[in-house]
């Protein structure tokens, strides 16, 4: 979030490797409720992480981490987390 902000944020999209989907997103921050609300509307209609990485952030809000993710910080193949798709 802000820098030298007291207010600690984490952000989390859920990506199905094979098709791309977003299938879920984790949001804890002032405001969750209603940057979730907006994710929960994109999954529905079947959003891409390639939706969310062409879609324009809001600055400078927490909101914009959302559409600004490029690298995933890891991935789980068979239920084992791993740090690449390999």
């Amino acid at each position: 979030s802000f820098p030298k902000s007291e207010t600690y944020s984490l952000f989390k999209i859920i990506v199905d490797s094979k098709t791309q989907r977003v299938v879920g997103c984790h949001v804890a921050t002032d405001g969750a409720g209603e940057m979730v609300q907006g994710v929960a509307i994109a999954i529905k209609m079947g959003a891409t992480k390639d939706d969310f990485d062409n879609t324009i952030g809001i600055h400078p809000t927490s909101a914009e981490e959302l559409v600004t993710m490029r690298t995933p910080s890891y991935y789980y193949r068979d239920g084992e987390k791993t740090d690449t798709l390999e």
